[in-house]
């Protein structure tokens, strides 16, 4: 329950945030990474039915497979992907407070490329190989969370820190345009008769002499005023101020990271070139290989009407034998008729 210290919230901010980097990312983290899986993998192994062998079976060496099953069987990347999306939490939300979260996480992630693979090679199953595309939805996390950041780290400068109330100060309320005299215009009046009974001070003649009026930090009316112990209108000035200062610093942000994003592409102009020309050859394979098939087509569709033609020339010259060879009939027969009939008269 106790507010911030006169100098803002951010020491406070930083002593966790480099307790949580330094603690639970860099040290505990990779104590479990390694630590975890030779535990289970030493209670699978007192477990196992090996232990219930004869001391010249469990002498003898065994095959490559038998050792894998003692390890730990892959769980999947998930639990590896959650880890990086919280340190890129961490890192991104308060980086304003904390600055050099980034290189404790750069540390952090350099040990742990070390540590992963010690655990792939050694300690866990051999994980089954899948194609994927991208990280999938953990990319729109990120997203969102960068987005997220930017948001908080504006409230963060703006609302625990004296940033926003000294620029006001500087350029509305100084007389000359320099800081002389900021500590005194963020300090209030109290007039000490004021207490609520039983809240008064036991000594009222501590310092020597009877005090009147105190000073206390905040933005309130004085007293003698006409609306005593109110929010002040410096108060509502700095809030405005401040609430402005998360909108303008949101806005050139994200304005920023969309040019940067528009500025460097997500493939590099070089692979996008070998992409395009593989993409080139293949249509011309393809092209290649229908035209080859309508070749293919075509000779077998001329093939067929040739075959279909002499088949039919073949049949046409069978019925011009048989009509010949009918007609040489007929004509024996009438010749033979004519014969008889003379030979009858």
């Amino acid at each position: 329950m106790e507010e911030c210290a006169h100098g803002g919230c951010l020491m406070e901010l930083c002593i966790q945030l480099s307790i949580t980097m330094l603690g639970k990312q860099l040290i505990q983290n990779n104590l479990f990474e390694i630590g975890i899986p030779k535990l289970k993998k030493l209670i699978r192994f007192i477990r196992s039915k090996q232990g219930a062998f004869q001391e010249e079976e469990r002498q003898k060496k065994l095959q490559r497979y038998e050792t894998d099953h003692f390890l730990e069987p892959f769980a999947g990347l998930t639990p590896e992907y959650m880890e990086m999306i919280i340190q890129f939490g961490f890192v991104t939300l308060f980086v304003a407070s904390f600055p050099l979260a980034p290189l404790f996480a750069l540390l952090n992630n350099i040990i742990e490329i070390r540590l992963d693979a010690k655990k792939f090679v050694t300690e866990l199953r051999r994980p089954v190989a899948a194609r994927a595309k991208d990280i999938g939805i953990w990319y729109n996390i990120l997203k969102g969370v960068a987005k997220v950041a930017v948001i908080i780290n504006a409230f963060v400068i703006s609302f625990t820190s004296d940033f926003i109330p000294r620029m006001v100060y500087q350029y509305m309320y100084s007389p000359d345009g320099s800081m002389h005299g900021f500590v005194n215009h963020t300090l209030s009046y109290f007039n000490v008769s004021h207490f609520q009974e039983g809240k008064e001070t036991l000594d009222p003649l501590h310092l020597g002499y009877p005090v009147e009026i105190c000073r206390y930090k905040d933005y309130r009316e004085p007293p003698w005023s006409a609306t005593p112990y109110e929010i002040s209108k410096e108060f509502w000035a700095v809030l405005a101020v401040r609430l402005a200062f998360v909108i303008v610093f949101q806005n050139i942000v994200m304005l920023m990271s969309d040019i940067v994003d528009w500025l460097i592409p997500d493939i590099p102009k070089d692979i996008s070139l070998q992409i395009h020309k593989e993409k080139i050859l293949l249509v011309d394979h393809f092209m290649k290989e229908e035209q080859r098939k309508s070749h293919i087509l075509e000779s077998r569709v001329s093939t067929g009407s040739k075959e279909a033609f002499s088949s039919s020339n073949n049949n046409i010259n069978t019925m011009t034998h048989s009509c010949s060879r009918l007609h040489s009939k007929c004509t024996t027969a009438s010749n033979a008729s004519n014969d008889v009939f003379i030979v009858q008269s």
